[in-house]
């Protein structure tokens, strides 16, 4: 995967981090940002992102939050939301981590905050009596798709302090479905009504 070091004479482009152009680029990037700095490819993302944020509950160390990150970056979200404790097990983002914003809140009250002052509406995901269908009830285009634990869901503090709940339609025998798995379908969810499809890659 990537490319090997850039042939000489080396592009003028202030972009281009001269450790990639010697060394080659392995990253897991675009073509169009090989050779990048990290602190580019940010600059470039960021005019684009999209309008929803994405948060998930971290009472409990959850494993999913690597995969929330990753698949956050592929969809551009425009941030990712950790509430509850800061550390997070951050293999399964695969490196996305340094181009997608991730923000901190250690309490849910801060998470509440942060968004009634952002403007965004909160949006649990979960499959509690009572909620929406995602398959068939739109998402507001600004917007923070709200993820519990892997297996409790939603904690009740969070549920009180949600605007509107959606459920992703189930037809097997399982309870749930993997945390990370039904973020990346919520996000798609947002991608499919308002994301501009011209512009992906």
């Amino acid at each position: 995967m990537g490319v090997g070091p850039h042939p000489e004479p080396w592009p003028n482009d202030p972009r281009l981090d001269p450790e990639l152009l010697a060394e080659g680029d392995r990253r897991n990037v675009l073509d169009r940002y090989r050779y990048w700095t990290v602190e580019a490819i940010v600059a470039d993302l960021d005019p684009k992102r999209h309008g929803f944020h994405v948060a998930i509950e971290n009472w409990q160390h959850d494993m999913n939050i690597g995969t929330v990150v990753r698949t956050a970056n592929a969809f551009l979200a425009a941030e990712v939301h950790i509430v509850g404790k800061k550390r997070w097990n951050r293999r399964g983002a695969m490196v996305t981590d340094r181009y997608q914003h991730v923000r901190h809140h250690p309490t849910i009250d801060d998470f509440v905050g942060w968004s009634d002052r952002a403007g965004v509406t909160r949006i649990g995901i979960d499959n509690t009596p009572g909620s929406g269908r995602l398959e068939v009830d739109p998402l507001p285009r600004d917007c923070v798709l709200v993820f519990g634990q892997e297996g409790p869901g939603l904690s009740e503090a969070m549920k009180a302090s949600i605007v509107d709940c959606r459920s992703i339609a189930q037809f097997g025998s399982t309870r749930s479905i993997n945390a990370g798995v039904a973020a990346g379908i919520a996000m798609h969810a947002w991608i499919r009504q308002h994301a501009d499809l011209s512009a992906a890659d």
